[in-house]
């Protein structure tokens, strides 16, 4: 399975399990929707799949902080669209 594919399931997954707000869900399936766009990134991609994998709506607040929230997933996706707009390797 490629990384725009493993970041669609693990999408799908978070808002079925954990309550991924919509707003989040489609700029995260823009992103995996884009792979000309954001092949560049690939390292970066799955990193941000690990993060939605991570994902709980009151993440950080509980025990030992586990746990990814909204302001940190949308810091990453907001990374991730700057980088696919300007040209790779630029």
């Amino acid at each position: 399975m490629d990384i725009f594919e493993e970041l669609r399931r693990a999408v799908a997954r978070a808002r079925e399990e954990n309550d991924l707000p919509d707003f989040l869900a489609e700029r995260l399936c823009r992103i995996a929707g884009q792979p000309e766009r954001y092949r560049h990134l690939a390292a970066d991609i799955a990193d941000l799949a690990g993060q939605v994998a991570l994902y709980d709506t009151y993440g950080q607040t509980g025990y030992m902080g586990m746990g990814v929230n909204n302001a940190v997933l949308e810091g990453s996706i907001r990374r991730l669209e700057e980088a696919g707009r300007s040209p790779a390797g630029q």
